[in-house]
Parts: structure tokens; sequence; C-alpha cells
């Protein structure tokens, strides 16, 4: 068996790598740029003209300590015209819009021309003072001033956004339009002629053959995907290390956060299931003994009727009987403890005792709806079991009804339902969304519920590796208690 076992695990290798690529993947195609969340969180947002140097230059910090400044992968095929160093441009759509208009010409250099003359045009309809200019000519308002430069500061911004000639032609006749009436604004006109002269260019010197040759570009270790998973020694540690990245919603490491709430869902999933485990089993065991009996049918309604029942209305149902005052005031309404009273100083004991009521009816809730599944589970595969002929043969020899069915019946039958144990692993890192909303309990739950209405891609991300990963563990430790219920199955 240990031999199965290292051949197992060996095999997690190449599934990890697909499972990280798919995140990698999800997480780079990511609706958003993560600096600007970032600097969101940390109150750095504001628009292009209102951002102090200082403020740009903890952007790019932010970004070379994400990797952003990097090629995405080792390599890349793209075309002879395309250029190897376009991920060093940081805006996506300036890049997208780049990537366009390579293709429609197939010169890379006239391209890169072509956006240099428009960032040089932005900077200087940037570096426009409105209140000077309303000072030197009284015949101005400030807010004609700032109309019509933020109406030619658009102009700009949508022809770094966009490769359609028709809108790019629209641009540039109305941007002439605003130079030549308004005075202020003449200055504009000397980069404007430079922008549409190396707009020109890109067509009259095109090379469209070039976008049909496919190129490879090498870019060797120092790359976004690299740095995300094995770190790069500075900023990150890497995935396989333990760092999952920066949440966007509070700019903590979510590594940090995670283990924070982990253990509280793996804990209820753990009691949850132990208990379903403890009652579902000898219920399963009884019913199948008794088999189409009265009681074996009523079990079977009373199991199903709490099958059907939706845990969020249990739960409801729960907090409106047993914690209001109202009704009966029995057990806390939220949370796992109380914080005014707990001391993180206490025993073991103490904490228990102190977090019981809080806890007695979440666990309730978990667990309530798994008694139907595992019994009939274990009915089924009891009474498959039951008929085998080395039952008979044990009833033949004269063996207690008991000892049949506990000790040469009851381990083959488990097999189903160790099945069904495997999938406490990836819920350890789930938790349950709604019963943890229910009952505002601080675990992953609760946690990937925030994380999807703020769109917290890092930390969406981190939960589908974690459960990937967490699954193949639970199927490899499924199969080995298959080994240890029934000698039957041998793994060489």
């Amino acid at each position: 068996m240990l031999k199965y076992t290292i051949k197992r695990i060996l095999t997690f290798i190449p599934m990890l790598i697909a499972i990280s690529l798919i995140a990698f993947l999800i997480s780079i195609n990511a609706p958003g740029d993560p600096v600007e969340r970032l600097s969101k969180a940390a109150g750095n947002e504001g628009s292009a003209d209102q951002q102090s140097g200082a403020s740009k230059k903890i952007k790019q910090e932010l970004r070379k300590k994400l990797g952003l400044d990097l090629p995405i992968f080792y390599m890349s095929i793209t075309d002879l015209a395309s250029c190897d160093t376009l991920y060093k441009v940081q805006d996506k759509y300036h890049k997208a819009n780049l990537e366009a208009l390579n293709h429609q010409s197939g010169n890379w250099e006239a391209v890169s021309n072509y956006y240099k003359k428009l960032l040089v045009l932005q900077k200087e309809s940037q570096q426009l003072n409105a209140k000077h200019i309303v000072e030197e000519d009284a015949n101005l308002s400030l807010n004609t001033v700032n109309e019509a430069r933020n109406q030619f500061g658009f102009e700009v911004g949508s022809l770094l956004e966009t490769a359609e000639e028709e809108i790019i032609v629209i641009k540039f006749d109305k941007m002439e339009v605003l130079v030549t009436s308004n005075t202020f604004l003449s200055h504009l006109a000397a980069p404007l002629a430079l922008v549409k002269t190396a707009h020109a260019a890109m067509f009259a010197n095109a090379t469209r053959w070039k976008t049909y040759i496919p190129a490879i570009n090498w870019y060797g270790g120092k790359n976004q995907y690299h740095i995300w998973l094995v770190g790069d020694g500075k900023y990150r540690k890497g995935l396989i290390r333990g760092d999952f990245g920066i949440s966007y919603i509070d700019g903590q490491p979510i590594a940090d956060k995670i283990w924070q709430k982990v253990w509280i869902s793996f804990g209820l999933s753990l009691v949850s299931i132990f208990l379903a485990y403890l009652i579902s089993i000898p219920i399963g065991i009884y019913s199948a003994y008794k088999k189409d009996s009265a009681v074996d049918k009523g079990m079977s309604l009373i199991l199903f009727i709490l099958y059907s029942m939706p845990s969020f209305f249990v739960g409801t149902l729960l907090l409106l009987q047993f914690a209001n005052p109202d009704n009966l005031s029995w057990f806390p309404v939220s949370g796992i403890q109380d914080p005014t009273l707990f001391d993180s100083n206490w025993s073991m004991w103490m904490k228990f005792k102190h977090r019981l009521p809080f806890l007695i009816l979440p666990i309730i809730t978990y667990t309530y709806g798994s008694f139907a599944f595992l019994s009939r589970i274990m009915r089924v595969g009891m009474i498959d079991i039951v008929s085998q002929d080395y039952i008979r043969t044990a009833r033949a020899k004269g063996l207690g009804e008991g000892k049949v069915i506990l000790k040469h019946a009851l381990r083959n039958s488990l097999l189903p339902v160790i099945t069904v144990f495997s999938a406490i692993f990836p819920m350890a890192i789930g938790g349950s969304i709604i019963i943890e909303m229910i009952f505002s309990i601080p675990g992953m739950g609760l946690e990937i519920y925030n994380s999807l209405l703020n769109y917290d891609y890092p930390m969406i991300i981190t939960v589908f590796t974690l459960s990937g990963f967490l699954t193949m563990v639970g199927y490899l430790v499924a199969d080995l208690l298959y080994a240890v219920v029934d000698p039957r199955i041998s793994y060489k």
C-alpha cells in the first residue's frame, strides 16, 4: 500500500500544475486592474490628474511587487510583427489597442511611435492650467476652459483605446475643432499634427505579411506565472510555499486571512460529519435488518422529510424558535463567541464551554440533512451484503445475528459511505456559505461570499486552488480506507 500511496502522491504533481495554470489564467483574465483595486482599498484612488507623483510611485512599486511588470508566461507564440516587450504597457486597454493596430499595419515601430506621440499629447493637455488661463484672459470662464480641456482629454483617451479607422478620423476632427475654436488650446496643434502624421505612417509603411509568420518569444524564469507559483525571493514566496497573494478588499495577505478562518469551517464540518455518521450508520443498519417493516418505513419517511427541508429554512427556523427573546432565548443569535467576555488566555476547556452554545444551532443545521442520505446509502449497502453467500455461511455456522451483522457484514457495506467521507476535505476550505451567513459565523463560507460580492479574485482563486488539492487528498484517503475495511481490495 505504501508503494501505491507514493505513486498516487506523485500523480498529484501534474494535477496541481494543471490546477495552478487554470487558476492563473482566471487571475490574469479577471476584470479590472489589481493595482487600481489595491490602491482603492488603500485610499489612493483618483483621476490621472489628481494623482500625485508619490501616488503613482506607490502604484509602480505595487505593480512590481505583484510581478505585473513582467511577461505572463515562460514563452509566448506571436507573429513576426508583434513586439516581445508589449507586456511592459501597464494599461490593459492600451495594450489591446496596440495589438489591434499592430495587426492592422504589421509595423510595430510605426505603431510604437504613434503611441508615444499620443502619450505626449495627453501629457500636454493634462498640464493645462485652467486657473492660470482665466487669470490671463478675463473674457474666459473657468467652466468654459475646464469643459474644453476635459473634452480634449477625453478624445485623446479614446484614441489610446481604439483602433477603428472611422472612429479615429472622427476623433481627430473633433480635436482640431477644439484647438481652432479655443485659443488657449492652440499650443496643442503641433503635437496633434505629429500624432496624425504618426498615424498615417503606420499604414503608409505597412508590412501586413509579417502578421502571418509565427514567432516564439522566450522569457525564461522572470515571468508572472513563475513568480506566482514559486516566488521571486524578494516580494513573494509563491503559491507552493503558501503565498496566495494580497486581498483586494483590505490589502492583507490571503494566507493570513485563510488560516484565521479555515479552522472554523473545518471544525464545524468535522463535527457535523462525525455526528452524521454516528447517527446515520446505526439507523441504516437497523433499517436494513428490519427491511420493509413498519419501523423501516417510518424512519425513512421522517428522514426524507428532513432531507427535503432546505438548510436556510431550517437555520432560520431554529433561530426564530430558540434564539429569539419572543420565544425561547436558549442560544446566542450569531457568531462563535461573545467578544465582551471571551478571553484568549482561557484554557481549551473554558474556550470550549464558552463557544458551545454558539455552535449548537449551526451544527444541527449542518448535520440534519445528512441523515437521510447517509442512512439510505448504508441501508442499501447492508441489504446487498447480507444477501451474500458468506453471510449465509456465517449464520449456518451458528454465529449470533449481532456478530454476523457487525463483524462480517458491516465492514464490507461501508465502501459507499467512505466515498461520501472524502468530501470532508474540500468542505474544510469551502465551508457552507448559506449556513455561515445565517448564523454570522466568521468562517470560509462567509469569507467566500464577501469575496464574490467585492470581486476579490485572489481569494476566489485561492479557494479554487485549495479545493482542487483537497479533493485529490480526499479521494486518496477514501481509496486507502477501502483497503482497510475490505481485505479483498489490495493496492500493489
